[in-house]
């Protein structure tokens, strides 16, 4: 089944973008561990619309309902199930494409793959509505790696080539990434997300859409998380990553400016420092060699491309009567994914490390 992910860790997630909920099913989280609600909403609301002209008007509060695998505040080692109400949905705005493929979307490809049966309004279960329990789930991941003293945290590293600064490949910190948890705009420079936002502006009142890049960095992982070839720590991330809609690419460390370089450029050297750790004085290689984590933070970019929903009449084709036809595509859509894809990241790299560290001979 293509919503069930299933390794260590193994999670279900399920529901249509104006179905009555959606929701997410968690096992084999350890017993134990103290959840804090009010955290999980604090999560949940950097992945919700702004009231500007950067976000989609679409308002939901997006509050869980904590089904089972929860008591007293502790993860009971069972099945723990979530559900998130819509409950602001406009699905009139699409009973004039049910049968038109829309331009960047799975409309086509849903419905080939599902007979036509699937659900169109709102993008269905190809929504980036399903976003919401992938964050419940990696924030819940999040709150048993920070117990640990594992961090997470992304910015926008670029929109449309206007760029922030980069997180420091060696230094980044703790601090680093509580600060920008606390920004509406979670970008490291305040003037270069202030040209960010301008352009999305811009780019909304062209009824047109940007895209953009997230840098993600992990600190305080142990060396020694995830294995070689198949099951490496990269491979994991890398899939839970293309799980959120409107993701093209991914690269570590270097990624691929390590392919414009010598190896004497690419290689990290080691060296043991004053406190007997064993570190690297570069970080090409992102935190992962072979697949494992090199206790060096773990950092990654993510290519979010352009909102495929724009207000600009495009050629399309009904896929029904097999004609060609011109689509006006209506209702609430954000004109830049990317900001709000941060927590989705930062979420998919949670349930990443948490699956691969329960492994880890330490963990308690």
């Amino acid at each position: 089944m293509a919503s069930l992910w299933n390794n260590r860790i193994s999670f279900s997630i399920f529901g249509e973008s104006h179905g009555p909920a959606i929701g997410v099913v968690i096992d084999n989280l350890p017993p134990g561990e103290y959840i804090r609600t009010e955290e999980i909403a604090a999560f949940l609301a950097r992945r919700a619309p702004k009231k500007n002209k950067t976000s989609t008007p679409r308002s939901e509060k997006d509050m869980p309902q904590i089904m089972s695998g929860v008591c007293n505040n502790r993860t009971t080692g069972t099945p723990l199930c979530a559900f998130i109400q819509n409950t602001d949905t406009h699905s009139a705005d699409y009973n004039n494409v049910r049968s038109l493929a829309r331009p960047g979307h799975a409309d086509y490809t849903g419905a080939q793959r599902y007979q036509g049966f699937n659900d169109v309004r709102g993008g269905g279960h190809f929504s980036g509505r399903l976003t919401a329990p992938l964050v419940f789930a990696g924030a819940v991941c999040a709150q048993i790696l920070e117990r640990r003293g594992i961090y997470t945290g992304a910015h926008i590293s670029e929109i449309h080539s206007i760029k922030d600064k980069a997180f420091d490949e060696i230094k980044v910190s703790r601090d680093d990434i509580v600060a920008l948890r606390k920004k509406d705009f979670p970008v490291i420079d305040d003037a270069a997300g202030e040209k960010m936002t301008a352009d999305i502006v811009k780019a909304h009142d062209a009824l047109d859409s940007v895209g953009g890049i997230i840098e993600c960095a992990s600190v305080n992982v142990p060396c020694g998380i995830g294995s070689p070839i198949f099951d490496g720590l990269e491979n994991t991330i890398s899939q839970l990553v293309f799980g959120i809609p409107a993701v093209k690419g991914i690269e570590f460390g270097a990624g691929f400016m390590a392919s414009k370089m010598l190896g004497s450029q690419n290689n990290d050297e080691f060296y043991v420092d004053d406190h007997g750790h064993v570190l690297t004085k570069t970080n090409h290689h992102g935190g992962i060699l072979g697949g494992i984590s090199s206790g060096m933070p773990v950092i990654f970019r993510v290519a979010i491309k352009p909102t495929p929903s724009i207000s600009r009449p495009q050629h399309t084709i009904d896929y029904k009567q097999m004609m060609n036809d011109v689509i006006n595509i209506k209702g609430r859509h954000d004109p830049c994914i990317v900001p709000r894809a941060v927590p989705c990241v930062e979420a998919a790299a949670n349930i990443a490390l948490l699956n691969h560290i329960l492994d880890y001979p330490n963990f308690r």
